[in-house]
């Protein structure tokens, strides 16, 4: 089961234990894992690491860390691919409340699947999606 969708930075954060990350945030990740239940990233999330590490931004090795979540036995990461469902969820989100690419379509994903999202974005924790943090 599918407990919540995790924006860039929030995977990002909690695959290095970084304290940035709140820990009512961390809780929806830890809690997922123990129940056996997942926690999906958008695949735009990791176009966003791989433009990230080329800026400089994160490092390049986040990405390999990333799939190697992806990939791993543990299961606690999946990854929910851009289809025409989420393209439609995003219809229904104000491009003026959420105006960057990318955060519209990690939004649309979480609308799609009727779960939170993970995030620390104040124009999307301010959207009216619902929102951990």
């Amino acid at each position: 089961m599918i407990a919540a969708v995790a924006d860039t930075h929030a995977v990002i954060w909690y695959l290095y234990g970084d304290n940035r990350l709140t820990a009512k945030a961390r809780s929806v990740f830890d809690d997922a894992a123990q129940r056996g239940d997942q926690v999906t990233i958008s695949s735009i999330t990791l176009a966003e690491i791989v433009y990230l590490g080329e800026k400089g931004r994160i490092s390049p090795a986040t990405l390999t860390l990333t799939l190697a979540e992806l990939n791993s036995v543990t299961g606690l990461l999946t990854e929910t691919p851009v289809d025409r469902q989420i393209v439609v969820a995003m219809s229904r989100i104000e491009r003026t409340g959420i105006p960057d690419l990318p955060d519209r379509i990690i939004g649309a994903t979480a609308l799609h699947l009727a779960v939170p999202l993970i995030s620390r974005d104040g124009k999307i924790r301010s959207s009216g999606l619902t929102t951990i943090w």
